[in-house]
């Protein structure tokens, strides 16, 4: 190996990433244990545990035992963090940019530039003014 030094480069930056890849998998499993509310208090400690003394054992075992719920958690998580955003958005009033004096100033817009007939400019914004 010492012939190729190109090689252990290679080599060394491979178990690096492997490393924080595994790194990664390993905090993902132990935020996952926590945020199941199906396990009791006695089963996240025992998991936890077994996570953290055998580690590379312990993450392996963990995603084949109870790897195909931490999508639906993960997903359920974060449909729960974009609803709060959402409401949160909606009750200071973020989505209200586009009112009626938008929507009639596109449409006067519109007419102006000949895309609409006065006709059609008066039924849209008969419309946009009945809402």
């Amino acid at each position: 190996m010492d012939d190729y030094p190109l090689l252990n480069i290679f080599l060394t930056m491979m178990w690096f990433f492997l490393w924080v890849l595994w790194l990664m998998l390993l905090f993902r499993v132990i935020v996952d244990i926590f945020r199941d509310d199906s396990l009791n208090g006695w089963a996240k400690a025992g998991w936890a545990i077994f996570v953290i003394v055998l580690p590379l054992v312990g993450v392996f075992v963990y995603l084949v035992a109870r790897g195909k719920g931490m999508g639906r958690r993960e997903v359920a998580a974060l449909a729960a963090r974009e609803a709060r955003y959402y409401e949160a958005a909606a009750e200071r009033g973020v989505f209200q940019g586009a009112g009626q004096a938008d929507e009639l100033a596109r449409l006067a817009d519109l007419r102006n530039h000949g895309d609409l007939t006065p006709q059609e400019f008066e039924h849209a914004k008969a419309k946009v003014l009945a809402r």
